[in-house]
């Protein structure tokens, strides 16, 4: 395992299981809303191109990774390079129960 990419609805565990396995097993570690999103109030989403640069960048710069999200766009960007593809499907109401019980959330 040295490519791993995670995905699942908010709330579903993706990046507590990306940061233990990346931990683990000595792997970077790619959130992708760390790619997703511009940072300015409100939230807006980067292009397409902009976040896939900073994939690659990512990328070409670390041989073994673990990369979480929940876009599908960036998503496909990433999985045909993946060891190993891991999709958390929980139910929805555990997803917002753990949603609701980070500590950012209150």
């Amino acid at each position: 395992m040295s490519k791993v990419v995670i995905f699942g609805n908010s709330g579903s565990g993706k990046s507590t299981l990306a940061k233990e396995l990346a931990l683990k097993n000595n792997l970077a570690h790619l959130d992708l809303d760390t790619v997703a999103w511009k940072l300015i109030s409100p939230p807006e989403r980067l292009s397409i191109s902009e976040s896939s640069k900073s994939i690659n960048d990512f990328l070409s710069t670390n041989g073994g990774w673990v990369i979480e999200g929940c876009y599908s766009d960036l998503l496909a960007l990433v999985t045909q390079q993946a060891d190993e593809v891991i999709f958390l499907n929980l139910p929805v109401n555990l997803c917002i129960e753990n949603a609701k019980n980070r500590p950012c959330e209150h």
